[in-house]
């Protein structure tokens, strides 16, 4: 969980195709993926002869009525659910993107270089200045559909332009398309109810429209459903490289991914801490909810040590403009956690995390705890150190500001005030996802980055206190 200055969601994808009631369902698909993104929302669909949408800034819930899904018509429908990654947190930048009234796009991911996209509009004589990079994606396409073809074939030939990391869905009068990057790098998978044809960023999407999971969109393919039915198409060589955050942090638990249970990994995670560390002495183990509440189950059942809920989250807390009067970031933490003080006084106290990354809310947590009486507070993150900023689809802060990479596991440790601090190693996470490492990204933990990053090459640097670790 990130109260604030933290790493953010990226953004969530959905598509169906020959639904009776195609944009319903999509709002459905949205609400099971607005953890993936809570600024800004968006709807496309289609009835065969028109692209009709909506999109707006706040939730879910919140953005979309009665009247709006019903004037969104038609048998397929795209949606997007948005934190900002590029280009600010500007509604103009809401997606779904609707070109020319002929196609809408939505877009999870990064391109760190745009320079060959943009090289191509340039040339074109299109306008690039202002556009964020899935609008700039968004206009290729519409380059080669404004020709004359179809969505499926103008993207196919847009394609080889896209340099960055991408799971898209797109939706045309006639077709629906998802696509991913030849690393794989953001999820995306397919699914059926019989009837209708699913995507979504996560199997949670699916679940919400009663669609079974078929399978992922596999690394550098394109898929496109029409009346014809489906049909896949291989556009690069897949090199797979699936961001571990996603098992860290970003997906909802109760997700599958390549083949494993987000669950049971995070689950691991917790059980390859107590693993790699079996000798702390701990009187309960407390999760910081939500995402860490699988770890901390993980290390009690590794370790005996009793779990328990003492740190609450008010779950009606999402954001708010109200700013606190005196003591901000104290009162804004303390308005969305508190601590049991029965459970706690005079124990010792293993508070688990997912991750650690400016270290600010560590440090208040652990404040709050010995102010609640614990005689110890032991840190330990259900992962590795974060010494390096995310360049696809992540909302990460400047290297500078990821505290792993400033300061050793000890300076950490007394900046957030803990007894002790403790990290899964990065052997340790991927031993708990149970995949090949090389088949996934670990780029925020060691710094190899799985695609070029272009010009941010020289806002990384790999000497410094980070390597004392």
């Amino acid at each position: 969980m990130k109260i604030s200055n933290g790493i953010n969601e990226k953004c969530a994808v959905f598509g169906i195709w020959d639904g009776k009631e195609a944009a319903r369902y999509a709002y459905f698909g949205l609400f099971a993926l607005q953890h993936r993104g809570q600024e800004q929302t968006g709807i496309a669909s289609t009835d065969g002869k028109k692209i009709f949408s909506y999109k707006k800034s706040g939730l879910v819930s919140q953005v979309y009525t009665e009247k709006i899904i019903k004037s969104l018509e038609g048998f397929a429908a795209i949606g997007h659910n948005r934190y900002s990654t590029s280009r600010g947190s500007s509604t103009k930048h809401a997606q779904p993107i609707v070109h020319n009234d002929k196609f809408a796009f939505a877009h999870n991911g990064n391109l760190p270089n745009t320079k060959a996209l943009e090289d191509f509009l340039k040339n074109n004589k299109i306008v690039t200045k202002g556009h964020s990079d899935s609008e700039l994606m968004a206009k290729a396409i519409g380059f080669y559909m404004d020709k004359g073809m179809s969505l499926s074939k103008a993207v196919e030939k847009a394609y080889p332009l896209f340099t960055g990391a991408f799971s898209c869905v797109a939706l045309s009068t006639k077709e629906l398309v998802a696509f991913r990057d030849p690393r794989g790098i953001r999820p995306l998978v397919v699914g059926t109810n019989g009837e209708e044809t699913v995507f979504a960023s996560e199997t949670c999407g699916l679940r919400t429209v009663n669609a079974k999971f078929l399978r992922e969109v596999l690394p550098g393919e394109l898929v496109t459903v029409s009346k014809s039915g489906m049909k896949s198409t291989i556009l690069a060589t897949a090199d797979p490289k699936f961001d571990i955050f996603e098992f860290v942090y970003f997906s909802r638990h109760d997700c599958k991914i390549l083949g494993q249970s987000v669950y049971e990994v995070r689950k691991n995670f917790g059980k390859m801490l107590f693993k790699e560390n079996p000798k702390l002495k701990l009187d309960l183990i407390v999760p910081v909810p939500e995402t860490a509440i699988p770890s901390a189950i993980g290390y009690s059942h590794a370790s005996g040590v009793p779990f328990e809920m003492a740190l609450n989250k008010n779950r009606y807390i999402h954001r708010t403009f109200i700013e606190p009067t005196q003591a901000n970031r104290e009162q804004k933490i303390k308005m969305k956690l508190t601590v049991l003080r029965s459970l706690v006084t005079g124990k010792r106290v293993g508070v688990i995390d997912d991750s650690i990354v400016r270290g600010n809310t560590s440090r208040d947590i652990a404040k709050m705890f010995f102010d609640s009486g614990a005689k110890e507070v032991h840190f330990l993150v259900a992962s590795a150190p974060v010494k390096f900023p995310d360049f696809y689809g992540i909302d990460t802060p400047r290297q500078e500001n990821l505290i792993s990479s400033q300061k050793t596991i000890e300076e950490t440790r007394q900046f957030i005030g803990a007894t002790s601090l403790t990290f899964l190693s990065i052997d340790g996470m991927v031993k708990a996802t149970g995949l090949p490492k090389g088949r996934l990204c670990l780029s925020a933990f060691n710094g190899e980055y799985p695609l070029p990053i272009y010009e941010h090459e020289k806002e990384i640097k790999y000497d410094s206190l980070r390597f004392k670790n």
